[in-house]
């Protein structure tokens, strides 16, 4: 089972949920457009592009332990820098009139980036729970209730957290209530 949890932690990494949403969410922003694909590309180069690399570059200098960022110690730098190129790239998003659903997932996932780094100064809340979560209440708000029938991978996402001894599970809950709640809540009301 130990196998299948770090495939589980694979697939559910952050980059790689906020990457996917984000380009569902562009491309349906403009009803199923390769324009909208388009807005979805450029904004996951600021949203989980240039932040990776970041954390994939501080793995290889040796001042990071591993690309998940484990120790909760070396969070804050990398989860600032994700919030400087997130911002930026809302900028550059909003200067060139990306569509409203793409402007209103940035900055939740900005909003989500402030109360990670908030929340990580004193105790180590799941992200990969926290992203999981928002992005499953993003892809409901965004295609509609038949996308409930995801909710049941969140805690398949948090049993992998807890299996391979990198969360608690209080949090991996709490990562999951507060990913959901600030998505759900910064996503409707923007979008």
């Amino acid at each position: 089972t130990l196998r299948f949890a770090r495939l589980v932690t694979e697939l559910s990494a952050p980059a790689v949920l906020v990457s996917l949403l984000t380009l569902a969410v562009g491309w349906h922003s403009t009803a199923g457009g390769l324009g909208g694909l388009g807005w979805g590309l450029l904004a996951v180069l600021f949203v989980s592009g240039i932040p990776f690399a970041y954390i994939v570059g501080g793995v290889r200098r040796g001042r990071l332990t591993d690309h998940h960022v484990g120790l909760r110690e070396q969070r804050r730098v990398p989860l600032l820098v994700g919030l400087c190129s997130v911002v930026a790239g809302l900028a550059l998003l909003a200067a060139l009139g990306a569509p409203r659903p793409v402007l209103a997932l940035v900055v939740a996932g900005a909003i989500g980036l402030v109360v990670a780094v908030a929340v990580s100064h004193w105790w180590k809340m799941s992200i990969h729970s926290a992203v999981a979560a928002g992005t499953v209440v993003i892809l409901i708000l965004t295609f509609g209730a038949p996308l409930l029938a995801a909710v049941p991978l969140l805690v398949l996402v948090g049993w992998s957290r807890v299996r391979l001894r990198d969360h608690t599970v209080p949090q991996v809950l709490v990562g999951g209530l507060v990913g959901g709640l600030v998505a759900g809540a910064v996503f409707a009301a923007l979008n």
